[in-house]
């Protein structure tokens, strides 16, 4: 009986520690809610302010987390000009990644023709099912507009990342700038920083809420029934974008000499509950943390996120060529291969430009159509029903590209310390004390 007793408290142990796992929480949570959602629909849809109060609670500190990485990140710099050279080369990077995925985009739905054989006659399509927000093109003008803040502490205080992420750039210089001086301030930020994490672990522990909110929501909202018509293209899309994270993201991670499955293990609380709030910011403050402790320098995790959450979305740049080319097949439009780069090209321009926006891929591909004409904007009521479907891949890939570009730009400036992070992606193997302790530090503050 004793030794029965013996063997029954290590299974319990490793069942209680499970159980306080966030990501266990969240995929627990996340069947609960399609449960609910397939049992009970009309209770499903009322669940939906769950979602939108953790979203909220984590768009009240994405700003400061950014504020004090950003700005501490680049005070600490003992070269300015370090700065300047990893924005560049992650602007560069996030370029090639988007024109890659959106080249990856056209020739899938070249070759599968998603929305061949639907026959939609464009004069049944009523384009007052598109919501209004899709119909709000953002311009050059609004956009170099919106990084301009009403005044300083408005950025620090406001929603916008893109503001609050130049604004901490200029900051972070200046307080460089003064240096002793400064002294204080960069201190103080630092210890704001501390409290600032503190606050996302405790917002963290409600993503198992958001989550069960999010997805009963969903399955009640728009059930199987609705999605019939359009399950190839949902299909197929899903299986372009698992393609692309195990071939092109696999690949980049090969040849920084680390493996994409650890790293997705290391992020899976975080990866799960961007699947099920279809939120990249639900995980930016989280994400940054991790990001740091698997050795990366915190000037690059602080540029190289908070743009990338903006500018390297290669989940969105699938979507948008897919999406475009299904629509055109649909109405039995031909588009030349001249007129799809031309998309492309467009394509390239305009989803810069609606960075931070709620919804930001379905209005880059409002305003692609409208700035092509080729296909009428109507046309985006055939899909309108399934693009929270198709975000799930959108936001999935977007969050794990930029935590791969995240370590290309640390090793690309040897600001990168591999023995670390393969301690902590594989943590069986020996390993620095130090990084044992991050470790553990963070699964108590998620």
């Amino acid at each position: 009986m004793t030794s029965t007793t013996a063997a029954d408290r290590p299974q319990r142990s490793r069942l209680n520690r499970l159980i306080r796992e966030l990501w266990f929480q969240v995929v627990l949570a996340a069947l609960l809610g399609i449960a609910v959602g397939v049992a009970a629909p009309g209770f499903g849809e009322e669940l939906k302010p769950l979602n939108d109060w953790f979203i909220a609670l984590v768009k009240m500190i994405v700003v400061p987390v950014v504020f004090c990485v950003v700005t501490t990140g680049i005070a600490s710099m003992d070269n300015l000009r370090r700065a300047g050279r990893i924005g560049v080369k992650a602007i560069g990077y996030f370029l090639v990644l988007s024109l890659a995925s959106m080249l990856i985009g056209l020739v899938v739905a070249n070759i599968f023709h998603p929305g061949t054989g639907l026959n939609v006659d464009p004069s049944t399509l009523n384009s007052d099912d598109v919501p209004a927000t899709a119909q709000e093109h953002v311009t050059f003008t609004g956009f170099v507009s919106s990084l301009i803040p009403s005044s300083l502490l408005g950025a620090i205080t406001g929603d916008a990342i893109l503001a609050a992420l130049m604004v901490s750039i200029v900051f972070g210089v200046a307080l460089n700038m003064a240096g002793e001086d400064g002294a204080p301030l960069q201190r103080g930020i630092r210890a704001l920083s501390d409290v600032v994490f503190r606050i996302v672990g405790w917002v963290m522990r409600l993503a198992p809420l958001g989550t069960f909110g999010a997805l009963a929501t969903v399955v009640a909202t728009y059930g199987a029934e609705s999605l019939k018509q359009l399950a190839y293209l949902i299909i197929l899309f899903t299986a372009t974008c698992v393609v692309y994270v195990v071939v092109v993201l696999g690949a980049i991670m090969r040849a920084c000499h680390l493996s994409l499955f650890a790293l997705m293990r290391f992020l899976k609380a975080e990866l799960l509950v961007a699947l099920s709030t279809c939120s990249s910011e639900a995980v930016l403050p989280q994400l940054v943390r991790k990001l740091e402790i698997l050795g990366i320098g915190r000037p690059v995790v602080g540029i190289v996120i908070p743009s990338g959450f903006s500018f390297n979305l290669d989940g969105s740049a699938v979507y948008l060529t897919m999406a475009s080319l299904f629509l055109a097949q649909a109405l039995g439009i031909d588009l030349s291969w001249q007129q799809q780069l031309v998309m492309v090209g467009v394509m390239m321009l305009t989803s810069k430009g609606t960075a931070g926006i709620a919804g930001g891929a379905f209005i880059v591909l409002a305003s692609t159509v409208t700035a092509v004409g080729h296909i009428p904007l109507a046309a985006l009521s055939l899909i309108v029903g399934i693009d929270r479907i198709l975000n799930e891949g959108r936001v999935f890939i977007n969050v794990l590209g930029n935590a791969v570009a995240t370590i290309v730009i640390g090793k690309w400036e040897n600001d990168f310390d591999a023995d670390q992070a393969r301690s902590v992606l594989h943590p069986g193997s020996t390993s620095p004390p130090s990084a044992d302790v991050d470790t553990a530090k963070v699964g108590a503050d998620t």
